[in-house]
């Protein structure tokens, strides 16, 4: 494959960024999107999503645009609600948007991308990991990050290999995210001759999961694996120890935020999740890294996912000569990428041919990579 070599890691100063996020939306020639949980109990993850986005724009300005031309970078808030995603989408369609970055949430992403596709937008998510994501999407569904298919067998590897004799619990959430990657999960561990002790679906939102945590204790469950994101997670990892439970609490990439530890306090220590290797450690995101935290931002989780995807859909661009999507999707398909998350090539399906998961464990408030 051919390789695209422009880098967008160059410095800016302050003044420069403020000019660009200063021009009038008159002056813009492209429009770009992210989309995520900017409000709502997943709001952190918005967040990231934003601060990646933003500066990600704002290099690109200072470093002479897209083709020549200023780019504008809109915000859409979809709580993770599936219809509002789909609002979201179309008010990105009405606003002439062309390429976005997004959604966070399976859920979301994938009605979303529906309306991309039928009016010609391009979409990279930089975090929704259900297969049926690109799966199912059209040509111009792509995405920065891995597969719970993948995340799912690493998960069961290691459980069958570090918990082979334990009672093990899978619950989910109901969502797209959640149930797809606790039936990922389950279904790989069932390959290797696992079987779990209890399969139970719970509510998202709730403050109290003490019933499930007694069925648990009851059961005497020795691994959790929750197909879900942090905020239930770590009430569960809190319940559990005050009802005395050692229970190893495993889950996936939506507990990398540290949200999670200002709900579990020392509840938390030892839960283990699946993520990317750590982009903040690359030699290729460390100036963007420094200046992330220059500005009192600690670029975790999606953040530089998120300014990854933005990256690749620009060098897709400038070797395409066009923000055609026909001619865009082309140079995807035929390019690789140098990113903050390394060097990227896309397969015929729109996802990464790069490996995607690694285990971390919680410790004293961090999360850091098991060796």
């Amino acid at each position: 494959m051919r390789s695209v070599k422009r880098s967008l890691l160059g410095g800016v100063a302050a003044i420069a960024m403020a000019a660009a996020f200063g021009s009038s939306a008159a002056d813009a020639q492209t429009i770009i999107a992210t989309a995520g949980p900017m409000t709502g109990q997943y709001a952190t993850f918005g967040e990231q999503m934003r601060n990646g986005a933003e500066l990600a724009v704002a290099d690109l300005n200072a470093a002479g645009g897209l083709l020549g031309e200023e780019v504008e970078l809109r915000i859409g808030d979809d709580a993770c609600d599936p219809r509002q995603a789909v609002s979201v989408a179309n008010e990105f369609v009405n606003d002439g948007v062309v390429f976005v970055a997004g959604h966070f949430c399976s859920g979301s992403s994938i009605p979303a991308s529906q309306v991309y596709t039928e009016e010609a937008i391009l979409q990279i998510s930089p975090a929704s990991t259900n297969p049926a994501l690109t799966d199912e999407g059209g040509d111009n569904v792509f995405r920065v990050c891995g597969r719970d298919d993948q995340q799912g067998s690493i998960a069961a590897a290691y459980i069958a290999e570090v918990f082979p004799d334990a009672n093990i619990a899978i619950v989910h959430d109901r969502t797209a995210y959640g149930k797809g990657l606790a039936d990922a999960m389950r279904d790989a561990l069932n390959a290797l001759g696992v079987e779990e002790t209890v399969y139970q679906a719970y509510t998202a939102g709730e403050s109290d999961y003490s019933a499930l945590v007694t069925r648990l204790n009851r059961e005497a469950i020795d691994v959790l694996y929750v197909g879900g994101y942090h905020t239930e997670a770590g009430l569960m990892a809190r319940q559990m120890r005050e009802q005395g439970m050692e229970t190893q609490l495993i889950s996936g990439d939506a507990l990398v935020t540290e949200e999670f530890w200002a709900i579990t306090g020392d509840a938390g220590e030892g839960t283990l999740m699946t993520f990317g290797p750590d982009p903040r450690e690359f030699p290729a995101a460390s100036e963007v890294v420094e200046r992330f935290r220059a500005q009192g931002i600690e670029p975790e989780g999606y953040t530089l996912y998120t300014y990854a995807a933005i990256q690749a859909y620009t060098q897709a661009v400038e070797a395409a000569g066009s923000t055609d999507l026909d001619a865009v999707i082309a140079a995807l398909r035929d390019n690789s990428f140098e990113t903050v998350i390394g060097d990227l090539t896309f397969d015929d399906n729109g996802d990464i041919e790069q490996p995607a998961y690694v285990f971390y464990e919680w410790e004293d408030g961090n999360y850091s990579q098991l060796n």
